[in-house]
């Protein structure tokens, strides 16, 4: 598999121009399409962009292509040109460093958003681009992985359960980024995980590597919330759009939609605040463990200091020092030490100092 990563655009292209600019993440691209109605449900794979037909319908029906893999410029434009989606969603289909936004264009919407998902090993988040272009009766979405974001979705379709069936494509499309939110909850969840870890590991130990998790995880959150901000932004102009091509019926669900929006959102910059505070926590224990061995070696100087001043008088090479000659001097001048060490310490206990 390919791991070449084209990390901007090239130059001197005209607007509209298919550019791939991520990873190649998949080997063989497939469009998993499905047909339905209220009664009825057609699924099938298009896996051959060459054979492939795509027949635009103008009947009740709901068709939903759902293309894993997005390196392919032929593929994408072979759909664009069927359907007459706009030049410039097909570029932003490659354009995987695209922030999310809602565009409306005069023969569709489109909204580009990231789906997120957390490895609680590495503890790093990892993002995928994904596009959706809806009108009247289609549905295109867009993925750069083979994985299926959109399974709760999908078996709904399939199973006819709750409205799904019953509505139009614009009632899909919210459908279908209501399932990449709700996941970035999921998400959030795990993460709240390793941060209630990090602070009972940290609470237990002053180890150093510590501050580097939490420095991590603070860049990791970092990038989650520069995929939620524009991402919010892009939901309340969905959410507040006038397009013909919104049912009024569906509008209420986009601004619940944003108001989940809004909520992780929150959520993110809670956390950040918990790093934050752990990672002032984490000095804080620092600084009271050093403290605490200066204190203790500050006490045993202050102990040994008239101590050695003692001893330095004594050890003085002049012969005039009556004490030398005292018989009982040695004795007598550890005694002075002793009961000097001892006072010390009952002095630094009295000021509560030790």
């Amino acid at each position: 598999m390919s791991t070449k990563n084209t990390s901007r655009k090239q130059t001197c292209l005209p607007p509209g121009s298919v550019v791939f600019t991520g990873n190649k993440k998949v080997d063989k691209i497939a469009i998993h399409y499905i047909r339905y109605n209220e009664t009825s449900i057609t699924d099938k794979v298009l896996d051959n962009h060459k054979t492939a037909v795509f027949t635009p319908t103008h009947d009740t029906c709901i068709d939903w292509y759902d293309m894993r893999g997005i390196h392919d410029k032929d593929w994408i434009e072979a759909l664009g040109n069927t359907f007459h989606i706009h030049p410039l969603v097909l570029e932003g289909i490659a354009d995987v460093h695209q922030r999310p936004k809602f565009q409306e264009f005069l023969k569709g919407n489109t909204v580009m958003l990231k789906a997120i998902s957390f490895n609680k090993e590495t503890k790093e988040i990892s993002t995928e681009h994904i596009t959706l272009y809806f009108r009247p009766g289609f549905v295109a979405t867009f993925q750069e992985t083979d994985t299926d974001l959109f399974k709760s979705v999908r078996k709904r379709v399939e199973g006819a359960s709750g409205r799904i069936r019953k509505r139009g494509a614009d009632y899909l499309a919210y459908a279908l980024i209501d399932e990449i939110v709700d996941n970035y909850f999921v998400v959030l969840d795990e993460i709240e995980d390793v941060i209630e870890d990090l602070e009972d590991r940290l609470m237990g130990s002053e180890d150093i590597r510590k501050k580097g998790e939490i420095h991590d995880l603070k860049k990791q959150l970092l990038l989650l919330r520069k995929s939620i901000a524009p991402l919010r932004e892009a939901i309340g102009r969905f959410s507040k759009s006038e397009s013909a091509f919104i049912d009024e019926n569906t509008r209420v669900f986009l601004r619940d939609l944003y108001d989940h929006t809004i909520q992780v959102m929150d959520s993110v910059e809670n956390y950040r605040d918990m790093l934050s505070g752990l990672q002032d926590l984490f000095l804080s224990e620092v600084s009271f463990k050093m403290n605490q061995v200066i204190q203790v070696l500050t006490i045993i100087s202050a102990i040994f200091i008239p101590l050695t001043f003692l001893a330095g008088i004594y050890g003085m090479n002049f012969e005039n020092i009556p004490e030398l000659h005292y018989r009982s001097g040695y004795f007598v001048l550890l005694g002075v030490m002793a009961v000097i060490a001892i006072g010390l310490l009952f002095f630094f206990r009295k000021k509560k100092w030790l």
